[in-house]
C-alpha cells in the first residue's frame, strides 16, 4: 500500500477525542451508568484514551472494557481458517448501563453488529452507543455511529490507516491507496 495522504496528525487525533469526550458527557446528561467498550484492536487504546478525557472533564472513572468480535463476524469463513480469538475482558456489568462501543474506523457497519451482539451475549445494557475516530462512509448496514470524530469519504481502493502510539509507535491517520499488483490487474 502507499500513502496517498496523512489527513490526521497526533494533535489532531487528541483534539478529537476531547471533543468527543464532551460529546458523550452531554448526550448523556453526566456519566452516571456510563462504561465504553473499546473493539480489538484499535478501539481499546481509543476507549482508555476517552476515558482518560472524561476524567479530566468530570473527574470520575469510568470503567473500560475490551471486547473480541472474532467469532460475531458474518465474514469469519473468509478470513481464516483457524482465526486468532483475543481475549475479551469487561470486568463489570453491562446491565442497565449505557454502553459506548468505541472503534477507530466504520466502514460497512460489519464489525459494529457483531460488536453489538457480541455485548447483548455479555448483558442487557439499557442502551448502546457507538464511537469512531474516522467514519469513511461505504455502509452496507442501518448502523449509524454516535459520535464520529471526523467524515472522511473514500473510494473502495483507498483504506483509511489509524495509527496509535500504544499499537504503532506513532498517532496519526492515512489514506492509502491500494497496489495494484503486477501481472494480475487487480
Amino acid at each position: 500500500m502507499r500513502i496517498k495522504a496523512q489527513i490526521m496528525n497526533e494533535d489532531d487525533v487528541n483534539r478529537v477525542l476531547i471533543r468527543i469526550a464532551h460529546q458523550i458527557i452531554e448526550k448523556n446528561h453526566g456519566t452516571e451508568k456510563l462504561c465504553l467498550i473499546g473493539i480489538r484492536t484499535r478501539g481499546v487504546p481509543l476507549a482508555k484514551r476517552l476515558a482518560r478525557n472524561i476524567k479530566k472533564i468530570e473527574d470520575c472513572e469510568i470503567p473500560v472494557g475490551e471486547l473480541d468480535i472474532t467469532l460475531y463476524r458474518d465474514d469469519l469463513n473468509k478470513i481464516a481458517l483457524e482465526p486468532v480469538v483475543n481475549r475479551t475482558n469487561v470486568p463489570f456489568t453491562v446491565e442497565g448501563k449505557t454502553v459506548v462501543l468505541v472503534d477507530d474506523v466504520i466502514f460497512t457497519g460489519r464489525t459494529a453488529r457483531a460488536a453489538l451482539d457480541a455485548v447483548m451475549k455479555i448483558g442487557r445494557p439499557a442502551r448502546i452507543q457507538l464511537a469512531v475516530l474516522v467514519d469513511r462512509g461505504h455502509l452496507e448496514l442501518p448502523i449509524k455511529a454516535t459520535y464520529v470524530g471526523k467524515n472522511i469519504p473514500t473510494s473502495l481502493n483507498e483504506i483509511i490507516a489509524v495509527n496509535l502510539t500504544e499499537c504503532d509507535g506513532v498517532t496519526n491517520v492515512t489514506i492509502n491507496e491500494k497496489q495494484e499488483r503486477e501481472g494480475t490487474g487487480k
